[in-house]
């Protein structure tokens, strides 16, 4: 959660912020890149494990019925969300006429959730073979074209491309019609249904003993890990831009490490779901307070584990505070440098600063995401002190 915030900072601080992709490789910087790429982690990671906290509701007692009922309510509760309340949060506007929506994570881990309550049905191996399947296979469909359009020499897409668009390739949609604001499609579904439907499946893992379980998350850690560099390396498939010498040996790695996002490849997911099974076994083995040697963990520490899991427990409270705070404050800077923050209120939303002199440089982005991740640090823990202290049923929706 933290991390993301860094990525959205930089997309309203940083003066480069859509001038050009931060991970092409030809004009980016290795700060500017990494920088962008840390953050790689987030969206797959949250679409997991949305998949396996769904499973872990299951482990709990919660009928099927009951469960895909909840699945249901909650992905089209947070579809909405993605189509009002983020998108003016995005903008800080609310001309719906010039962009419709940007729809982006919160949009796929609803659509996600609504066939999950589907899928939960089936035996759980099964849902596994789907995920996999969708995520190792998708990538075949690059290759298909996008070519229909609403009338002769119309740029606007037809039906059937705009289902493409929606299902597989990002781009403008026109749910309206032609003379309707269009929606730009960030996040296609395809993969990001199977990310879900295979982190409810790795749900049934947390049924093993902790000591087992760890175990396998290493193995599969180090397995989807290798297959990244593997398949990488053989640069045929799992990505429709492949790596390329560079001039130099760190540009060649930083061309290795760049894959595609939206949608996300096959390598995509490898690179970063592989090390998230590594973390997932290291965090559980610091989970109970001691270290590797068996004695007390500082407070210190403690504090700062305390700290990140804070944000942890309210996952959609936090994600809509930190496009506020986020926007907010980059507008605060600009004021205060006196350089011009316009394009903060249009529908670029988080596009580049188009005037010259506007948005900061990285070390800005920085010190900004800091001091936005500890404003909202009192809301996050006073929020999850009600979600652990009360049962209203809407808190589950929060």
């Amino acid at each position: 959660m933290v991390i993301m915030m860094l990525d959205h900072t930089r997309d309203f601080v940083h003066f480069q912020a859509t001038l050009f992709d931060p991970t092409d490789v030809a004009r980016t910087t290795p700060m500017l890149f990494f920088t962008r790429w840390i953050t790689h982690f987030c969206a797959p990671l949250f679409v997991f494990l949305a998949g396996t906290g769904a499973y872990f509701q299951s482990l709990r007692g919660k009928p099927k019925r009951e469960l895909s009922w909840f699945l249901l309510t909650r992905g089209l509760w947070l579809v909405f969300l993605e189509l009002t309340i983020v998108r003016v949060l995005l903008f800080f506007n609310v001309d719906f006429g010039g962009l419709a929506s940007f729809l982006q994570v919160i949009w796929a881990i609803g659509w996600s959730m609504i066939v999950l309550a589907g899928l939960i049905h089936l035996p759980v191996t099964a849902i596994a073979a789907i995920g996999v399947a969708m995520i190792a296979l998708h990538n075949l469909l690059d290759g298909v074209p996008v070519t229909s359009w609403q009338g002769p020499g119309s740029p606007i897409p037809g039906f059937w491309a705009s289902v493409w668009h929606v299902l597989h390739v990002p781009g403008l949609i026109f749910p309206f019609g032609a003379n309707g604001p269009p929606a730009l499609v960030l996040y296609p579904l395809i993969p990001w249904v199977g990310v879900m439907a295979a982190g409810y499946s790795f749900g049934s893992v947390y049924r093993l003993e902790a000591a087992v379980r760890r175990r396998y998350l290493v193995r599969m850690g180090l397995l989807l890990t290798a297959a990244f560099i593997v398949v990488r390396a053989i640069n045929i498939y799992g990505d429709p831009s492949p790596w390329a010498q560079q001039d130099t040996a760190l540009k060649t790695v930083l061309s290795f490490l760049a894959v595609s996002k939206y949608p996300p490849s096959l390598l995509f997911l490898l690179m970063t779901l592989g090390p998230a099974f590594l973390f997932l076994a290291w965090a559980e083995r610091n989970d109970s307070g001691a270290g590797h040697s068996g004695a007390p963990r500082a407070p210190s520490a403690l504090a700062l584990r305390n700290f990140f899991i804070t944000y942890g427990r309210v996952p959609l409270f936090f994600y809509l505070l930190q496009w506020i705070t986020a926007h907010t404050l980059a507008i605060v800077a600009g004021v205060i440098a006196g350089r011009p923050i316009d394009y903060l209120f249009d529908n670029l939303g988080i596009a580049a600063p188009a005037k010259p002199g506007s948005g900061f440089g990285l070390v800005t982005v920085y010190a900004l995401w800091i001091l936005g991740v500890l404003l909202l640090y009192p809301l996050c823990r006073w929020y999850a002190k009600v979600k652990a202290t009360r049962r209203d049923w809407w808190l589950s929706y929060l």
